[in-house]
């Protein structure tokens, strides 16, 4: 069967899913995934916020365009990667309450054999973490991500590289920030035998 086949019958599974009541009440609908089923990179966050909530995608708000402008400055576009969270409902939020609170590590348990599935259909030469939960949710590691940034990992046999989300160089906008993310995504480009040029290196070089 066609990966994009495979995809959608997996994606009818997730809409299915009440594993988690509490989630299923609270959700506006499930957050899949989006890109190119052949892709050779797949990002993966921790959990749709409000925004993916209401549209359905994942990383369609202001850290998902943040992403965006990321993929771009890699020569690429978000239709040549695909991305996905651990979780692929929203967590619950008191009515009223503003923001996302993290998924709990049993949420993430419970949903993470649809995410294994989708990396076993579009088979990525690589994947990128982003968040120290995403990272928790794919290894169980409890390492900071000072710690783990900048190194590689492996998940079915797929190196894992972890970086920081785009949520936190919104919040942390340093260009020393951006540089630590823009050399993760040089490893990543270079794993995957891309290209490289000078002004991509050159990127924030000057930080301090």
């Amino acid at each position: 069967m066609p990966r994009e086949a495979r995809l959608t019958a997996l994606s009818e599974s997730v809409r299915a899913c009440r594993k988690c009541e509490h989630l299923a009440a609270f959700r506006t609908q499930t957050v899949f995934g989006i890109g190119n089923p052949q892709a050779d990179l797949m990002f993966v966050g921790e959990a749709p916020g409000a925004d993916e909530d209401k549209q359905g995608e994942p990383f369609v708000g202001r850290a998902g365009e943040l992403l965006t402008k990321i993929i771009n400055a890699m020569g690429l576009t978000r239709d040549d990667v695909y991305i996905a969270n651990v979780l692929k409902c929203r967590p619950d939020m008191p009515k009223g309450a503003p923001g996302n609170r993290p998924p709990t590590p049993l949420e993430m348990q419970r949903c993470l054999p649809y995410l294994r599935e989708q990396i076993a259909i579009i088979q990525p030469r690589a994947l990128v973490a982003l968040g120290k939960t995403a990272m928790a949710g794919l290894t169980g590691t409890d390492e900071s991500m000072s710690a783990m940034r900048g190194r590689w990992f492996t998940f079915e046999n797929i190196p894992l590289l972890a970086t920081y989300h785009p949520s936190y160089l919104l919040r942390n906008g340093s260009n020393s920030e951006k540089r630590k993310v823009w050399e993760d995504m040089l490893l990543v480009m270079e794993k995957l035998g891309m290209p490289v040029s000078e002004k991509q290196r050159g990127f924030f070089r000057s930080a301090s």
